[in-house]
């Protein structure tokens, strides 16, 4: 029988904090271990030096058996902080089956640019954002490379190649938690931005013969060495020999410090970024975009990972100078201006291949970030994308971001016969939700992701949306002037090679009907001109009859409201025609705010002089602040 997504990660849940439990166990007795070593210790050399009743070399039993267990301790607490960290994969991955996810992970907020068409629109960073949902990235390359794909649409030959990828990493659970565990530890300190322009700088030493002089230098040190000591050769060729060597170092000294200098931060993130690339390449995979991946890590004849490790073996050997016993040998073999030139002489192979290096270890983790989503939302399909556009049809799309106990999904159609659909209906009835559902279900598909939704068709499109329009006290704007200038970035996205998707959310709301109905007869017709299929929402029954204007490529669509025993229902389902109803009113009544004539006459007649013998004024008009025509 089939296991659902929850099934599997709560039955290794149960495995990981099973573990944990039994390393806390061996970390506890391990310590007390230690403990006692040092205890033991104490007594021996208070036995051993205060009363003599025994040896000092007695000490050396408890000396290795507190080592010892030192070793097997810290591999303990290793394992046991790898195994909480497994522990908290699976934790989170159930928080986002179980729609408890918002507020946790990495937000994205970095990548937000400003004035981005839809970013802010469609939640697409920041907490319980489309990023944080999708996100398991690590890296940073890997974060800023699922970032670019919500950001902007890619072509159909991407997409499709995406969702083949995302469909074979899809149930690779245990891939998806190794890169989690190395990531956790790496990605704090690795700065991928930095190693890719480390390796694209030009070399600091060049040229063939430096080198073999500096090898001469070094084999005519320990040839004058060994003739001294050996065959009493005259003091004066190893004198010779030094003196050149030096002459030689001194020449090359403050370049050869400039390599040694500038190696020591790459190198340690190389080695970081080796234990991701080394997941990569291991991985078995058949899906033609992630074989181009493997492909482009071994584009040389030698894997990524290999020739990391090349450079970490020279590093180590430069780290060798440091030994005091190997350190007067180091200076004669002019070690660290030989490995200088080695360390150059690595960069110049393999410096060019680390920002595609940094790109394919992004871009594995932004696929396997969507193949995540993908496992633990086994329901949703993959959108057929389509060439023959502009096209966005859904059948039962619902909002990613909602809960799916209290999601209501709805149908939605829009191609070359049916460019806009303007959306009537009261406050809080569903529209601004539905603008957001197919913007955030066509950013998912154009990512290569799947969609929330019973199945649909989407062409690549250009999104432009108008749902968090604000004015700016700082900028001196209103929001008007902030609306009309998104929908002039719209409308110039809207000249380009794509066609647009425009979500248009109460458009032109701050100024009047008149010039209301107007602009957005004019910009909406203006967009289906250029191609544009779009949503428009209106409050406004005045502006549902642009509809009219723009002929068979636009209809009329509503939500609806019931108020019933002082409550507003919505159910929340898109209907053909205007919206016959309003809920404006009835909002402020439930509320208590006093909107209609009689609120207001009873509120005078508390105010008003009942008569003149009472108050002491005129005498009222008969009926008072009855009479409909007085307020």
């Amino acid at each position: 029988m089939d296991t659902t997504p929850a099934e599997v990660y709560r039955a290794r849940q149960t495995e990981r904090a099973a573990a944990v439990s039994a390393l806390a166990r061996h970390h506890d007795r391990l310590a007390s271990g230690r403990l006692g070593m040092a205890a033991l210790a104490a007594v021996i050399g208070w036995g051993a030096f205060g009363p003599g009743f025994w040896s000092g070399w007695w000490l050396a039993a408890p000396a290795a058996g507190f080592l010892g267990l030192a070793v097997v301790h810290d591999r303990v607490l290793a394992a046991l902080d790898r195994a909480r960290r497994a522990l908290g994969v699976y934790e989170r991955g159930l928080a986002r089956i179980e729609d408890r996810w918002s507020g946790t992970g990495a937000t994205g907020d970095a990548y937000a640019p400003p004035d981005h068409p839809y970013a802010a629109d469609l939640d697409l960073f920041g907490d319980g954002s489309l990023f944080q949902l999708l996100s398991a990235a690590r890296l940073h390359a890997g974060e800023q490379t699922l970032a670019n794909w919500l950001l902007a649409p890619a072509d159909q030959v991407a997409i499709v190649a995406r969702q083949a990828a995302v469909d074979d990493l899809r149930g690779r659970v245990d891939l998806r938690e190794q890169l989690a565990l190395t990531g956790d530890s790496i990605s704090a300190w690795l700065d991928t931005a930095g190693l890719a322009d480390w390796g694209a700088q030009p070399p600091l030493l060049s040229g063939h013969w430096p080198r073999v002089i500096a090898v001469g230098l070094a084999l005519a040190n320990l040839a004058a060495l060994v003739a001294g000591f050996a065959f009493d050769a005259s003091p004066a060729w190893a004198a010779t020999a030094v003196a050149c060597s030096v002459a030689f170092s001194m020449i090359w000294r403050r370049r050869v410090h400039q390599v040694i200098a500038s190696v020591n931060a790459p190198a340690r993130h190389l080695r970081l970024l080796a234990e991701v690339l080394a997941l990569v390449e291991s991985a078995r995979v058949s899906a033609p975009h992630l074989v181009a991946l493997h492909a482009r890590l071994a584009a040389t004849g030698d894997t990524a990972s290999h020739r990391i490790a090349q450079l970490t073996r020279l590093v180590d050997l430069l780290e060798s100078r440091q030994n005091q016993i190997f350190a007067p040998i180091a200076l004669l073999l002019l070690w660290g201006t030989q490995l200088a030139w080695a360390l150059e002489g690595w960069r110049s192979r393999s410096g060019p291949s680390l920002s595609e290096w940094v790109a394919v270890a992004g871009e594995f983790e932004a696929l396997s970030s969507l193949a995540g989503y993908a496992f633990e939302h086994p329901a949703d399909p993959f959108p057929h994308i389509v060439d023959d556009g502009p096209r966005v049809d859904g059948a039962a799309l619902a909002h990613p971001l909602l809960p799916a106990a209290r999601v209501v999904p709805n149908d939605i159609a829009l191609d070359k016969d049916t460019r806009v659909l303007v959306v009537s209906g009261s406050n809080m009835s569903g529209k601004s939700t539905l603008l957001r559902t197919v913007g955030a279900n066509v950013v998912l598909a154009l990512a290569g992701a799947p969609v929330r939704g019973r199945r649909m068709e989407v062409s690549p499109v250009a999104l432009g949306a108008t749902l968090r329009i604000q004015d700016s006290l700082q900028a001196g704007k209103s929001r008007f002037f902030a609306e009309i200038t998104r929908l002039k970035q719209i409308v110039d996205l809207a000249n380009g090679p794509i066609p647009v998707l425009f979500l248009l959310d109460e458009l032109l709301a701050g100024t009047n009907s008149h010039d209301r109905r107007l602009g957005a007869a004019g910009i909406v017709q203006g967009l289906v001109d250029k191609r544009a299929i779009g949503l428009v929402t209106t409050h406004d029954l005045a502006l549902a009859e642009v509809v009219s204007d723009l002929g068979v490529h636009a209809r009329n669509v509503h939500f609806s409201d019931t108020f019933d025993d002082g409550q507003m229902r919505f159910d929340y389902r898109m209907r053909e025609g205007v919206v016959s109803t309003s809920n404006a009113l009835a909002l402020m009544r439930s509320i208590g705010l006093a909107v209609d004539g009689d609120d207001v006459r009873q509120q005078d007649d508390v105010r008003q002089p009942r008569s003149h013998g009472e108050h002491g004024g005129r005498t009222e008009n008969p009926g008072g602040s009855n009479n409909p025509n007085q307020v």
